[in-house]
């Protein structure tokens, strides 16, 4: 797998010393997706969840990833080709969203999985990307999904609202491993409970992904919903999570 280089202090750098980015999350995906599965990565950067969830969908299957930014889509196309999974790979220079349009997406300089549609105080430079609302692209190439995986800055929640359509005609089977961040939904001009107020809309089990423990821990709307206002609280507060919806694996 081709990385950046030493520019970025995060996704690269884990990779290059460890071989792995999120161990929890990569064995969640590797146990939840199999073969023929229709997998969504939005918020792709460089590929390493694409490149795992292709492994494992097969050439009956399909992975759809979607990265804005062009220095991370540029690896990413050259991984999934790197791979030879362009059988089984679609790639879209584009970030999901609410509607269909532009936009700037805004770059950190040491992270390059931490660019994000909203300004912030640090002056960040900029680059025009393009939206896509996901239930529109989705229309006539599938009529649901089984695996969504959802990292982006902030943007978790237009993602979703514009994937509702395709999200309910998914069936129960579906699952979604979301990063949950009040601090930068917030910033994007929603909220955390916002957010899990919509997931709640879909039906699934909600579940909290422990990284210390290796294990999901059920959990319900309304609790995710008060910790969310709990972090809103303290405006310095930058605590994330990540959680799953659906069944677990």
């Amino acid at each position: 797998m081709l990385l950046h280089d030493s520019a970025d202090l995060h996704v690269s750098a884990t990779l290059r010393e460890r071989g792995i980015w999120e161990p929890f999350e990569t064995a969640l995906l590797l146990g939840a997706v199999s073969a023929g599965d229709r997998v969504l990565d939005a918020g792709a950067n460089i590929g390493y969840f694409t490149l795992l969830a292709a492994s494992r969908v097969g050439p009956s299957g399909r992975v759809y990833a979607f990265e804005p930014e062009p220095r991370n889509f540029a690896l990413l196309a050259r991984n999934v080709a790197l791979n030879a999974l362009q059988d089984r790979v679609t790639l879209c220079e584009a970030a999901l969203a609410e509607t269909t349009g532009e936009a700037q997406l805004y770059l950190s300089e040491d992270n390059l999985g931490d660019h994000q549609l909203q300004p912030d105080e640090a002056g960040r430079s900029a680059v025009a990307v393009r939206l896509e609302q996901g239930s529109h692209w989705f229309a006539g190439r599938e009529a649901g999904l089984d695996f969504v995986k959802v990292d982006t800055q902030g943007a978790e929640h237009a993602v979703i609202k514009g994937l509702l359509p395709t999200l309910r005609a998914s069936g129960p089977g579906l699952r979604i491993l979301l990063e949950l961040t009040p601090r930068s939904l917030r910033s994007a001009g929603t909220s955390g409970a916002a957010l899990i107020d919509t997931l709640a809309s879909l039906g699934l089990p909600f579940h909290i992904v422990d990284h210390l423990e290796h294990c999901l821990v059920p959990t319900s709307a309304e609790e995710l919903a008060t910790w969310c206002n709990n972090v809103d609280a303290v405006p310095e507060d930058a605590g994330f999570m990540n959680i799953l919806l659906g069944a677990t694996v």
